[in-house]
């Protein structure tokens, strides 16, 4: 089997083409991809806790811990202890962080908004399908 043939090669073929799309557009706004999915996770009203930001993303805690320092570092975000629990730390974003967040969100509806344009909706229908199924096969480990 070629290696263009096999389902891993194009969902990863796909995925660095689009991560790389954003990283142009982030850089362009002064940020990364990574600290753009960020932002976007991120509920300004509650505020949201550390430890939610990396499953939502897939990331490692230490993963999260750098991309948060960065941010901070940025003055993208700033974190408050949580009343109730004083473990629990709430990330808000600054006023350059609520822009950002905008850009990134713009960034991501042209793109969704260009995909649904060109690819009929009974087709992503299939490709959201098959998504599902595969990340169902993986969480239920019925891969290997």
């Amino acid at each position: 089997m070629k290696p263009e043939e096999t389902v891993d090669y194009n969902f990863k073929v796909c995925w660095h083409a689009i991560s790389r799309m954003y990283n142009t557009e982030a850089a362009k706004a002064g940020i990364t991809t990574s600290i753009g999915f960020v932002l976007l996770n991120i509920n300004q009203e509650t505020g949201t806790p550390a430890t939610k930001i990396a499953p939502l993303l897939g990331l490692e805690a230490r993963s999260l811990t750098r991309i948060l320092k960065s941010m901070e570092e940025q003055e993208l975000i700033y974190k408050v202890s949580d009343m109730s629990d004083k473990r629990l730390v709430r990330i808000f974003l600054t006023e350059k962080g609520l822009e950002k967040k905008e850009i990134a969100r713009q960034t991501v509806k042209r793109f969704n908004y260009r995909v649904r344009d060109e690819i009929p909706q009974k087709e992503l229908d299939v490709f959201f399908r098959v998504c599902g199924r595969i990340m169902g096969m993986i969480e239920n480990k019925e891969i290997f």
